[in-house]
């Protein structure tokens, strides 16, 4: 296996302060991610709504691992990718648009699943050359190389960032 190695956060030395938030791991199924589906919503079944706040991606991320591992019984390797691309997307929605709020979808079909975060602002993301990224810039970065399929549909009003990763059906 392999290959993806540091991308969980795991090997990471721990910082002080105020990084718990961005540093959640979904490694880690602490009480709060079995309970999200119950404080969210199912974000399969509607579109479940966040608040534009750094706090919210840590909600949207365990939501995201809920779904992913015990809802669609896929794998943790998976999940891992899944939260991390979540996460990526939704950090981009908030720190990028100005909104107020934004929306996570999810969808599960024959060999794939698709994730979907809406915002109200239509101001496109961009694919940055990798040797200009800093470490907060890599998101789409990130998002090319671990989805099999990404893009962002422009709406009447705002637009869908999604993506989708193949999934091995048993």
């Amino acid at each position: 296996m392999g290959g993806m190695a540091g991308l969980g956060g795991t090997e990471q030395p721990r910082q002080q302060g105020s990084t718990a938030a961005v540093r959640w791991t979904p490694t880690v199924e602490d009480e709060l991610t079995l309970k999200a589906l119950d404080l969210y919503g199912d974000p399969t079944v509607e579109e479940v709504r966040f608040p534009s706040r750094p706090e919210s991606a840590v909600a949207a991320r365990r939501l995201t691992q809920s779904v992913v591992l015990r809802q669609w019984g896929l794998s943790a390797q998976l999940t891992e990718h899944a939260v991390l691309l979540v996460s990526e997307l939704v950090g981009n929605a908030v720190r990028h648009t100005g909104a107020r709020s934004f929306g996570l979808r999810m969808r599960r079909r024959r060999g794939w699943l698709r994730i979907e975060i809406r915002d109200p602002s239509r101001g496109l993301p961009c694919l940055m050359p990798v040797h200009e990224l800093d470490t907060s810039g890599r998101g789409l970065f990130l998002v090319d190389k671990l989805s099999d399929r990404w893009g962002v549909d422009l709406l009447a009003r705002g637009k869908t960032t999604w993506f989708e990763i193949r999934v091995a059906d048993r």
